[in-house]
Order: C-alpha cells, then sequence, then structure tokens
C-alpha cells in the first residue's frame, strides 16, 4: 500500500493519503498479532494449509477493502468490499459508476490488487517466507488452479519463484509495449497490471474501447492470450524447446477454441448484423479472447450482437483458460477431459466390454484425476446453479442471474443486462453482492479451499490430516 499512498501524496490527496496510512498500521498491527500468537516450530499439515489459504485470502480482502472506504470514494463497505474482493481474485466485476472519478492512487491500488491477486497471494508468500517449509507444499496445492498441480522443481519455493518471475516477465513486456503503443505511463502500468493476471479492470469508464487504437488491442489481446497459457509450458519450453508446445492437449485445445470461436462470431456479425469484415474480427477477437481468458477488458458491447455470438460469450466463461494460469473458469484441461469421458462413455454403449483410456500429451490420465475432474465439474455446477437461484430471488431476470453467477464464479468480470460490458453490479442489492463476493472467492481458490472448511469432519482431530 506503500507505493499508492506515495502517489497520493504526490497528487496531493489527503484523503486517500489517510486512508492508506490507517490501512497500512491496521495492517502492521494485525500482522504482528498474528506473527507473536503463531507457532513458527509447528508443523504445518493439510488442514493448516487450507486454513491458511482461506483465511490469508479472506483478510486481504477485507483489509483491501479499507482504502476505497476510508476514502470516501466508495461510501459503502460492502461495496468496497466487493470492489476488493474483485480485485485480488481478478474478476474485474465492479460497483464504481464512474471509475474516471477516481484519484490516480485508488486506481493504482484496484490494478495492484489485480496482479498480487492474478498468480497468487499464497505463492508470492512462498517465496518470501522461507519459515514455510514443508508447509509450502499443502499451501501451493490449495491454491494453484487446475486439476493436475505440476511441479516444474523439486522445490516448491523454486516452483513458485519461477512463475513469478514469468508472470513479473510478462507484465514488464506488457508496459513497455503499451506505453510505445501510445498509452501515458500511468496508464500502461494499470492495463499491464490487469492484463497478465487476467482481471479487467481499467482506469477508463469504457476500459480499453477509450483507446480506440489496434495496435494496443493487438498488444492487449496477445497478452491476454499468454497469461491464459499454463504458465509451465514457458518453462518446459526453455529447457526443452520447442516440441513441449506441440505435445500440449491442452495448449492445442485452447487455440482451437479461440480461434474456432473468432471465426464463428466474425462470421454472424458480418452475415447476421451487417458488419463489414475487419470491425467485425477486430471485434471478435478482441472480445473472444477477453472472455475466454476471463479477463473481461471490453472494447465493444456485445449485447447488440445476434444471439449465437452472446451465447458463445456466456458459454466462453464457463471454459475459461489453461490450468496454472491467471484465468479463471473450469480450465481447458478440465474441459478436454470431460469430452474424451464422453466419447468413451459413448462407444461403451455401444461395445459394452470396451476398455479405454484417457490420454493427454501421450500420457494415460490416472483415475483419480478423473474422478476429480468429474466431481469439480459437477460441484462447479451446482454452485452456479444455487448462485443462480439465489441471484434471481433479488430481482435479477433469469438470464442476468445466471450471467451475474457465471462471471463471478468463472471470474470473468462483465456479463449480461445490468452487470453487461456497459454497466458495473452497483444496482445489485447487499444481498446479492454478499453471494457474488462468495461466487468470486470460490471461483478463485477452486471450490475446495472454501468449501471444506464448512465440513465437520475437517476440524476433527485424525491421522488423515
Amino acid at each position: 500500500m506503500l507505493i499508492p499512498m506515495a502517489l497520493a501524496f504526490y497528487d496531493g490527496d489527503a484523503s486517500s493519503v489517510k486512508a492508506f496510512a490507517l490501512t497500512s498500521i491496521v495492517t502492521v498491527v494485525l500482522g504482528l498479532v498474528l506473527w507473536r500468537r503463531g507457532n513458527l516450530e509447528a508443523r504445518m499439515g493439510l488442514r493448516e494449509g487450507f486454513v491458511a489459504v482461506a483465511g490469508i485470502w479472506l483478510l486481504f480482502s477485507f483489509i483491501g477493502a479499507f482504502p476505497f472506504y476510508l476514502s470516501g470514494y466508495i461510501p459503502f463497505y460492502l461495496d468496497a468490499l466487493f470492489e476488493a474482493t474483485s480485485g485480488f481474485t481478478a474478476t474485474g466485476a465492479t460497483v464504481l459508476t464512474d471509475i474516471e472519478s477516481l484519484p490516480r492512487s485508488l486506481l493504482l491500488w484496484r490494478s495492484l490488487t489485480h496482479w498480487l491477486g492474478g498468480m497468487g497471494i499464497i505463492v508470492f508468500f512462498i517465496i518470501l517466507l522461507p519459515r514455510v517449509g514443508f508447509g509450502a507444499v499443502h499451501l501451493f496445492n490449495a491454491e494453484v488452479t487446475g486439476p493436475d498441480k505440476e511441479r516444474v522443481s523439486p522445490r516448491i519455493r523454486d516452483t513458485a519463484l519461477l512463475l513469478w518471475s514469468i508472470y513479473s516477465v510478462l507484465t514488464l513486456l506488457a508496459f513497455v509495449l503499451l506505453k510505445l503503443a501510445g498509452m501515458s505511463f500511468f496508464d500502461a502500468v494499470n492495463h499491464a497490471f490487469s492484463c497478465v493476471a487476467t482481471g479487467g479492470f481499467s482506469t477508463k469508464n469504457a476500459s480499453i474501447g477509450a483507446f480506440d487504437s489496434p495496435l494496443i488491442e493487438a498488444i492487449v489481446i496477445l497478452f491476454m492470450f499468454l497469461a491464459g497459457v499454463n504458465f509451465t509450458i514457458y518453462i518446459h519450453t526453455w529447457r526443452k524447446g520447442t516440441v513441449s508446445l506441440l505435445k500440449n492437449t491442452e495448449l492445442k485445445a485452447y487455440l482451437a477454441i479461440i480461434l474456432s470461436t473468432i471465426a464463428i462470431i466474425t462470421i454472424s456479425l458480418v452475415a447476421q448484423a451487417g458488419y463489414q469484415f475487419l470491425p467485425a474480427l477486430r471485434q471478435a477477437a478482441f472480445q473472444t479472447v477477453s472472455v475466454t481468458t476471463t479477463t473481461g477488458f471490453v472494447i465493444a458491447d456485445y449485447e447488440i450482437w445476434p444471439g449465437l455470438p452472446q451465447m458463445l460469450i456466456f458459454f466462453l466463461m464457463f471454459i475459461g483458460g489453461c490450468s496454472a494460469s491467471t484465468a479463471g473458469g473450469l480450465k481447458v484441461n478440465r474441459i478436454v477431459v470431460l469430452v474424451r469421458l464422453c466419447r468413451i462413455y459413448i462407444k461403451q454403449a455401444v461395445h459394452p466390454h470396451l476398455v479405454s483410456n484417457v490420454v493427454l500429451g501421450g500420457k494415460i490420465v490416472d483415475t483419480l484425476v478423473l474422478k476429480n475432474v468429474v466431481r469439480y465439474f459437477t460441484l462447479f455446477i451446482f454452485i452456479f446453479v444455487c448462485a443462480t437461484l439465489a441471484l434471481a430471488a433479488t430481482g435479477l431476470e433469469p438470464f442476468e442471474a445466471a450471467a451475474a453467477a457465471i462471471a463471478t464464479l468463472g471470474n470473468a468480470g462483465p456479463g449480461f443486462g445490468i452487470i453487461g460490458p456497459t454497466a458495473n453490479y452497483a444496482s445489485i442489492i447487499p444481498f446479492g453482492k454478499i453471494v457474488l463476493i462468495a461466487c468470486m472467492l470460490l471461483g478463485r481458490l477452486e471450490l475446495l479451499s472454501l468449501l471444506i472448511l464448512i465440513q465437520p469432519e475437517f476440524w476433527k482431530s485424525t491421522k488423515n490430516w
């Protein structure tokens, strides 16, 4: 918080300086209290790992809301909590009706919450705190997204350091290119943070569309795409060359989903809506990559598109990006596994005694992984349905409720209707915002890291934990 506080001081924004100073003091005091009460010699088990991950994410969200609230720019704490949670979970949903009215310090704080939460607060802590030791395995597994928690180094701390190094390099490259493309220094910093975190917060009310620059849009598309790729692929490519890219099933599926969707939307916009080819391709490419990677940047109001492109946008929110990326959603790897399981199921209906395995990248997928994918998908859809019903009870139209549920559970940001690409979440009633905050946290922490805490068995003292 010292960086945005320094910016507020430089800009002469007294209310923001006070807000950041008070929040910093509260954070330091709370940190010291927890440090003194903690047992540094105790060995961290699986239970402690889950509790630590959930606790830290909740704590960061609650504390991260204070600068918005104490500065007076977001007068209600629940709204400030919504904004902070959306930031740290890299969702990009906002309650702000006039983003450009915020001081630069708070705009920077919004983008910083994206950047910290994008790769993972816990992964960052693993690098900084060598005392975590063996417990780092549990922390890493509880936060990193995807069905397979791949380690590219024997030590978890080294893996975390590699991931954050790639993340930082991508951010720096994005900043340099956006600055060269014509953005101001401040805008380039903020959008680099948001882009690589696949968050979607912008300094402009019209998002990336405010710049009206094909070059800026192309750069943003590139880095949204790169941020949606499994980060371990970059490490394997560095070590083994491009042959690892050609063998990666998830990457090929990710590319296929994006390219096919761009083609379908472009054709639909030209044939059904009367667009010229290049404007149609420009809008289709940007919005497809933005939604697939769950970034949420906008250059076009996709609600005025024909029905088919709108439904494709809606379903892309479910899929999301690759495992071990900064993107949200179910993840491409899980979708690939589910599709192949369905194919096997259909084949076995014709040949009951057929024995077949799911193969990814030339390797047979373990039965336990297959079961976990099916369980995760089932739980994800169940929570989506429950959230949709809860939001419909607040007065939202059915499709608006469904869109809001998946836009937050999938960490995508904008939805449809009153929370569409040109709107915001300000009009949602308090109960609805609480539901959406829960969805954002559940989606970012892959459901179980939070849900497991409400199971009585989890708290019983057993050797399994």
